[in-house]
């Protein structure tokens, strides 16, 4: 549920005139029938049409005509094609099982942009690259067209020349069967982790072409040789077969709308020359559908219109009957979230035709965008877009399904809602519960298709007060809004009656329908830019309204974290925590079914250790935490506001009694005597490692530092290693018996400091000075609490290697 786009637009007034370099139009004039002149047949070095093109070939017109003779395949280009922008859309549609999170139908290669040009005798593919713009009436288009050479990616040999010659003929088959790197099926990353020696042309073969008015489909099977392949490895062989979209741009630009950091739309994003900043000026534009209202007057009076075309989603004929009008009802989830925007039945769900109401009906036809069902054992679902890098117009979709996201989505209604809704007490949904579970997925993945972004900070926005509040979730939704990974209502008590549980389309959703589609009378896009604001201003009134984006690979604002719900982590944490104590007991009578082993009990316990895990994250990010809310100057505010000393150090204490001290309700014999017979020992160790790390993070520890810097009241690495140490080896005070699980925790923390001590690349010597005065602490205690112990007990031998580690660490 995953994805990132980018994107492109000029003011009203450049929309007319601005084109990426090299971009031509042609304006040839039109002549009457009695001007009409005859044209002559081109002369060349070419074979006669009628030998190439033979009257044993399978022909099919479309956006260019396609030609299957004797084995090879051909393209037939019209002179009217040559010099337009044609988007090139690079899918997997035969996958390999551990190829990559991914299947049937999933990106392969960012989209790109190609044009044919012709060259005396030759037609050549170039790439073009939308990166740097400019008006083409200006002379600074003349350098950007210089500094922006479009590279050659292929050349072909015109074959034949049409009677007319309006259209060449070129051979593609060797295309479609090299290792094309524009057009190929893995990374670099992945041909180095798969040991790949190469393409095996001979078995590289072309599938099919089909050929469609605004789109020419081609499937490709791609075969390399590789010695650590991801499936079939005794056959040293990776077979992938490849589809590959050439889709024309709309010859009419749809207006573009400005991207804003407030409001969570993926983009595209350029340098444009030709506006008017001394600097080389950036521009950045929303991705959205063409939506125009029928009736401009009655739109004008705010009267609901239906669009012109609306957005209509198919559902495969692949997908189980069973399952298909919940996601119709994903689909159509967004229609109330369009209506804020001016637009009634602007999303539509429909079953794909047959074969006898439309035998030209098919998925691959960029006209229609399909929901595609996905057989593999990936547990989730994608929902990606196809758009016009030229103004973020969004073409087409196709939502990939992957048919195991319903084992994740059992696992996530059973882990955070079991304790409170006994309809998820078993291994097995009913169809009507699974059938909800899988409307709110599609409802999410739809929402990207329609341009939105994960919005991971709206759902600290509703308090944890409000989420046990009977009626508020069925109103309102577990976060404001769908595109966060709000998952279920894991902090619903069983004594709070009536509370809900699933997510549903929020406030934020629709506003940021009506900010990316509600149209304005605005002559530009810049001109627009400031009714924007306002809008975003007003709105933002309300927290509800609020957007917070995903952040990847560390968590900065503590506010815009995946799968926490509330306002307050440490408080919604210790609920989700109670309602897992509640679970696991009952985990071993939920997961009974007559002949089957104990699969599904060892899957839910290590869900329930995920969650666990979770909550930890959610509140260990407090430390050293940033607010982001992003302002205008105007608004005079701050943009990042450091999370309070208090909340800090709550959460520090929150770990120390959740985590450190150790978690005893996990070790339950009765599950685990079932599930493995080692292991309990390293997950919790893992655990406690893992949240160990994420606090003592250099970047944590770096912020803490500039955040004291700033003012001596925040919170200080100091006190932050001090309140660990205190934490880890609170036995030392007392001399008490140190579990197992507590000496593990001890060693990492110890290990973990030396490692910080001499990290020699540390962005901060303070971090390696504070890291040696714990050491220090610690080896002070370790040694004087040795005469404590017995020492042949095993705290005494604990105590004796904690200080031979810091001992050798030192000398070294």
């Amino acid at each position: 549920m995953k994805l990132s786009i980018r994107l492109f637009t000029l003011t009203c007034m450049l929309l007319s005139c601005t084109f990426v370099f090299g971009q031509k139009k042609k304006n040839k004039k039109k002549k009457s029938k009695t001007e009409e002149v005859v044209p002559k047949k081109e002369k060349g070095p070419f074979k006669e049409y009628n030998k190439v093109i033979t009257d044993e070939a399978e022909t099919q017109e479309g956006l260019f005509t396609t030609h299957k003779v004797d084995g090879k395949y051909f393209f037939e280009i019209s002179d009217d094609l040559l010099d337009n922008e044609i988007l090139i859309v690079s899918r997997i549609s035969g996958h390999v099982q551990g190829l990559n999170f991914g299947g049937a139908g999933m990106k392969s290669r960012p989209q790109q942009v190609i044009r044919w040009q012709r060259k005396d005798n030759k037609l050549l593919m170039r790439s073009v690259s939308y990166n740097s713009v400019a008006s083409e009436k200006e002379p600074i288009y003349k350098s950007v067209k210089n500094n922006n050479f479009e590279p050659v990616v292929a050349s072909f040999d015109i074959e034949a020349v049409s009677a007319d010659s309006s259209k060449v003929v070129i051979d593609v088959s060797s295309f479609f069967t090299s290792d094309i790197p524009m057009i190929g099926a893995m990374r670099d990353s992945e041909r180095k982790r798969f040991g790949i020696k190469g393409l095996d042309g001979k078995r590289s073969i072309i599938s099919s072409i089909k050929s469609f008015p605004k789109n020419v489909e081609v499937r490709h099977i791609l075969t390399y040789k590789g010695d650590k392949l991801p499936d079939n490895q005794i056959t040293k062989s990776l077979s992938v077969e490849m589809n590959q979209s050439f889709i024309l741009l709309p010859e009419k630009k749809w207006k573009s709308r400005y991207y804003d950091p407030r409001v969570g739309y993926f983009s595209v994003q350029q340098t444009n020359y030709s506006l008017d900043q001394h600097r080389a000026a950036k521009q950045r534009f929303i991705t959205r559908w063409k939506l125009e209202p029928k009736d401009w007057d009655a739109y004008n009076r705010g009267e609901l219109v239906e669009p012109i075309k609306p957005i209509v989603y198919y559902i495969d004929p692949a997908t189980p009957e069973k399952w298909r009008p919940f996601l119709k009802n994903g689909i159509e989830a967004w229609q109330s979230a369009f209506e804020k925007a001016g637009f009634k039945n602007a999303i539509i769900a429909k079953d794909a035709p047959t074969k006898e109401e439309d035998p030209d009906w098919s998925p691959e036809d960029v006209r229609y965008s399909v929901i595609r069902y996905i057989t593999t054992p990936i547990q989730n679902a994608q929902g990606p877009h196809v758009h016009d890098p030229r103004t973020g117009e969004i073409l087409e979709s196709d939502i990939l399904w992957y048919h195991n996201v319903m084992n994740l989505l059992r696992n996530w209604a059973l882990i955070q809602t079991a304790a409170v809704n006994p309809e998820v007490r078993k291994s097995k949904f009913d169809d009507q519960l699974m059938g909800k579970l899988i409307e709110f997925v599609a409802t999410h993945e739809v929402g990207h298709t329609i341009g939105l972004m994960h919005n991971m900070g709206s759902s600290c926005n509703y308090t944890v007060e409000q989420l046990r509040t009977p009626g508020f979730v069925q109103e309102h939704g577990v976060a404001p809004s769908i595109m966060d990974y709000a998952r279920m209502n894991y902090v619903a008590q069983p004594e709070d009656k009536g509370a809900g549980l699933y997510p549903i389309i929020g406030p934020y959703d629709n506003w940021a329908i009506e900010y990316g589609y509600k149209l304005t009378d605005a002559k530009s896009a810049l001109d627009e830019k400031l009714i924007l604001n306002e809008w975003i201003k007003e709105k933002n009134k309300n927290p509800w309204n609020r957007y917070g984006a995903q952040q990847w690979p560390y968590v900065v604002d503590p506010s815009a974290q995946t799968e926490d719900l509330g306002d307050d982590a440490m408080v919604a944490s210790d609920l989700g925590i109670k309602n897992l104590k509640r679970i696991v007991p009952q985990l071993i009578q939920w997961t009974k079914e007559e002949g089957e082993f104990y699969q599904d009990l060892e899957e839910l316990y290590s869900a329930v250790l995920s969650q666990f895990n979770r909550y930890m994250g959610h509140v260990s990010n407090n430390v050293g935490g940033v607010i982001i809310d992003y302002k205008t100057s105007e608004e005079g505010k701050s943009v990042y506001t450091n999370v309070t000393k208090e909340k800090q150090k709550r959460a520090v204490d929150f770990i120390d009694k959740q985590l450190f001290n150790t978690p005893e309700w996990l070790i339950n014999q009765d599950v685990l005597s079932r599930i493995e017979y080692t292991g309990i020992v390293e997950k919790i160790r893992k655990s406690q490692e893992r949240t160990l790390k994420n606090l003592l993070a250099d970047s944590r520890q770096l912020r803490m530092i500039n955040q004291y810097a700033l003012s001596q009241d925040a919170y200080s690495i100091i006190e932050l290693n001090s309140d660990l140490t205190k934490s880890i080896w609170k036995e030392l005070n007392s001399a008490k018996s140190i579990d197992t699980y507590r000496r593990e925790l001890q060693r990492v923390h110890v290990e973990l400091l030396i490692e910080k001590m001499n990290n020699e690349k540390a962005l901060s010597s303070d971090i390696q000075a504070v890291s040696r005065a714990q050491l220090e602490m610690i080896r002070k205690k370790t040694k004087s609490m040795s005469s404590r112990y017995k020492t042949t007990s095993i705290e005494g031998i604990h105590m004796k290697d904690i200080t031979a580690k810091i001992n050798k660490a030192f000398d070294n």
